[in-house]
């Protein structure tokens, strides 16, 4: 089947990228899904930072790749010993495919598969197949087994969650990566509690959605920081109690202030090791820091040791929000119905997949929380 998605074939290009337009518009050949596999129609895809940094060669990936890991769609096929989905079903794609089987799976941790990291990594999906053909013959690689950023889309029966078919396809997209990452971080690894203290450090679509799981685990103070004074706004308008400006203000002198010695749990998503020292800073005795950014794989790390022992902090990794998809996606829908999580607020700009280039000319400047390619 012939497709047109967006290719990325060489990283590290120069922005803007409306000029060096990083992500060529191509029509590549499809192939139908196989074993425990399903074909989508993707209908929303949304543009997160992770995609941003393969573009620009700071998360390495095997090239060439389809991109796009956030997106929702329509079910059109499926191939042999698929169960539980059906032609004509909505679907959230997780950007980690669970096997259900290794370790991590079995002890209910499907974000950390060992065989889901391994296919991600290769650029394959959950089979070690690659369904994409370029023009010349040659295969490419799914990105993170999803590969939203196209018409159609074979995925692994394990990378798809159905939901209600009357949810929008543009606010559905936003909990395949967004919602799931940044209210799981809150919930799921930080594991906040009613009158717990919190601060988030960075206010991107998943750092705005862990402002919202906060809220909703009822944090308070909550805390939102970041270098942009619209999305410092736009925390206090989804329910942080108080904004504070990196670039006008000491961070870590300010919370401490503000806490009385710091708070409970602090939570960083810009994927910068100097931030996220910033953040182990900042958490009172007993404290919890949970990083859900992605720094260069070279980056580095480093606490005074004995502040772990004698204060008994805590540094914890969250990926993907520490989440079960199969579970959590269909519960943060609920919330989203009942008015608990208003995702829909994260969702600033709409486009077509021509547009993509420009679309992220605007995340790189912190112009968008989250932007959603439409397709037909």
């Amino acid at each position: 089947m012939k497709v047109r998605a967006a290719v990325l074939r060489n990283p590290g290009a120069v922005a803007p990228y409306s000029n060096s337009r990083p992500l060529s518009i191509e029509t590549v050949e499809l192939d139908p899904p196989g074993r425990g596999e399903i074909m989508i129609r993707i209908r929303a895809a949304g543009l997160c930072h992770s995609d941003l940094s393969v573009i620009d060669g700071s998360r390495p990936r095997i090239m060439p790749m389809v991109m796009g890991h956030e997106g929702a769609g329509e079910v059109v096929e499926c191939g042999p010993d698929v169960v539980g989905l059906r032609p004509g079903d909505l679907v959230v794609l997780s950007f980690v495919p669970s096997c259900g089987h290794c370790g991590p799976c079995a002890s209910g941790r499907p974000a950390l598969c060992e065989p889901g990291a391994g296919s991600n990594t290769a650029g394959t999906l959950l089979t070690g197949s690659r369904r994409w053909h370029l023009n010349d013959g040659s295969s490419a690689n799914h990105h993170l087994g999803v590969s939203a950023f196209a018409e159609m889309a074979v995925v692994s029966a394990r990378s798809a969650i159905k939901v209600d078919s009357s949810l929008r396809p543009e606010i559905a997209a936003l909990f395949g990566c967004a919602v799931l990452t940044g209210v799981g971080a809150a919930v799921n690894t930080a594991q906040i509690r009613p009158g717990e203290s919190a601060a988030v450090f960075g206010l991107g679509g998943v750092g705005l959605a862990a402002v919202l799981g906060a809220k909703a685990a009822g944090a308070n103070p909550l805390i939102a920081v970041d270098v942009l004074q619209s999305k410092l706004d736009a925390a206090l308008e989804l329910g942080a109690t108080s904004a504070i400006n990196a670039r006008d203000h000491d961070v870590v002198a300010a919370i401490r202030d503000m806490t009385g010695g710091g708070v409970h749990h602090a939570i960083e998503t810009v994927g910068s090791e100097a931030v996220l020292a910033q953040a182990y800073s900042v958490t009172c005795r007993g404290g919890t820091t949970v990083t859900a950014g992605l720094p260069h794989p070279h980056r580095m790390f480093s606490v005074p040791a004995v502040s772990l022992v004698a204060e008994e902090r805590t540094v914890k990794g969250s990926y993907m929000g520490s989440a079960v998809p199969s579970r959590d996606i269909p519960r943060y829908i609920d919330l989203y119905r009942a008015g608990l999580l208003p995702v829909d607020r994260l969702l600033t700009h709409r486009l077509r997949l021509d547009d993509i280039n420009e679309a992220f000319d605007r995340l790189s400047k912190g112009a968008a929380i989250r932007q959603i390619v439409e397709f037909d």
